[in-house]
């Protein structure tokens, strides 16, 4: 079975040692908590906020490299025993946001709170924070208890109480028996673990990771996903988790911010990220999506639309700050929209519009097809329906449906991620 090794044994299987009481009562009291929204910026935020306890808050966080502005004014809140990640792309300050937090860089401006306490002016050794690096630093020359003690006994700490702090974790994290063994043994997920132990066993208010999956072969890191989510449920410490993937923030997160140019751009749930993105950089980067651009009108009947070429109008939801006239930009994903070879148009379709079929894309359960709207340049790509894998070929003339309230609608040209690629 491939990574059968990766996990070997489940976790939290026995009870922690009094130097980890603090980690289970965190978790017991995250079971029991019920789920609310908790960060600054978020659809929710505000409700219940004075209720959470806050493991760490930023406010007006920047951070100024001459004239280059990597963070820009970035404020939210994390509460207790919450996974967040911090999703963006390559060079959009995420990795200098975490350093801050960490203590290895300045702040411009702003504050961090941890735990209501004012990081100004502490070292990064004397934070109640650990890193977990992404290509994870484990010392070779020790073995794997002494990698995880390592920590330990450079806060004094020695003796039994090291030792059985350290065989604790290493059942938490789901690796028993593993002490002796070198680094060098060890499996890629073996070695995240170890990695996340050794920070876990000083028992910090907060743990980040700064894209430590990102070094993985995919179906280890598909299975590592759910691993490290299960961690995190049963230890129960705050995780601050930053990625460019898109499926490890929406697997593993209670919150996710999407952070473009220095600035969140929205911070909401995985699924209101998906379901509801709040800008146009949110749409296109969380998630695969169709876009055209057009000019917005409407009909006597009170419709709204945008018109494409070749004549072809696109209705689209009824808009609440959008005037008629502009230049709007319509997402719709490729699940919402239906194909057809038949002429006769559905019941429940808004939008049907004549396409041919370039391309078939095929990914198992999740294979798509490409299309070109007839007389157009415009693509769309649509979910292959699963009852009929092996009857769409390319060169094939189709219909692709969709009801306009499956699709959102944005003011201008917004930003296109990696459009400069």
């Amino acid at each position: 079975v491939p990574y059968s090794g990766v996990g070997c044994g489940p976790l939290g299987a026995t009870p922690p040692c009094a130097g980890l009481r603090r980690i289970a009562a965190v978790a017991e009291a995250r079971r029991c908590r019920e789920s609310r929204a908790c960060f600054s910026g978020g659809a929710n935020y505000g409700k219940e906020l004075h209720e959470m306890p806050m493991d760490l808050s930023m406010r007006g966080v920047s951070k100024r490299f001459g004239a280059f502005t990597a963070v820009d004014n970035v404020s939210f809140d994390v509460e207790a025993g919450k996974f967040f990640s911090i999703l963006g792309p390559s060079g959009c300050g995420k990795t200098t946001l975490l350093r801050m937090i960490a203590g290895f860089c300045d702040l411009s401006s702003g504050s961090i709170m941890i735990r209501g306490q004012d990081m100004a002016g502490v070292e990064a050794n004397k934070r109640p924070v650990k890193l977990v690096f992404q290509h994870l630093a484990l010392f070779p020359m020790m073995d794997v208890k002494e990698n995880i003690a390592f920590g330990l006994r450079r806060r004094g700490e020695r003796g039994s109480a090291v030792r059985k702090k350290v065989e604790d974790m290493l059942e938490r994290v789901g690796l028993p028996g593993f002490g002796d063994k070198r680094i060098s043994q060890l499996s890629g997920g073996q070695m995240q673990r170890v990695a996340i132990a050794r920070c876990l066993v000083l028992e910090p208010v907060v743990l980040l990771l700064d894209e430590p999956l990102g070094a993985l072969d995919l179906k280890l890191r598909e299975h590592m996903k759910v691993e490290l989510k299960k961690l995190q449920n049963e230890v129960g410490t705050t995780f601050v988790y930053i990625t460019h993937d898109q499926s490890e923030a929406m697997v593993m997160s209670d919150y996710v911010a999407v952070m473009n140019q220095g600035h969140f751009e929205q911070i909401d749930t995985p699924q209101n990220l998906y379901t509801n993105p709040a800008t146009s950089f949110v749409a296109q980067f969380v998630g695969e999506t169709n876009k055209f651009t057009g000019r917005l009108d409407a009909d006597i009947a009170g419709r709204f639309f945008i018109g494409l070429d070749g004549g072809i109008q696109l209705l689209v939801p009824k808009p609440s700050n959008l005037q008629v006239g502009e230049e709007v930009e319509l997402f719709v994903r490729p699940e919402a929209i239906s194909l057809s070879s038949d002429p006769a148009p559905s019941h429940n379709a808004g939008n049907r519009i004549p396409v041919v079929a370039r391309a078939v894309l095929f990914d198992g359960g999740n294979s798509r097809v490409l299309c070109v709207i007839e007389g157009t340049s415009n693509e769309v790509i649509a979910r292959l329906p699963h009852n009929r894998p092996n009857d769409i070929k390319a060169g094939d003339r189709l219909f692709v449906e969709w009801d306009p309230i499956r699709s959102v609608c944005f003011q201008g040209a917004g930003v296109t991620p990696y459009a400069g690629l």
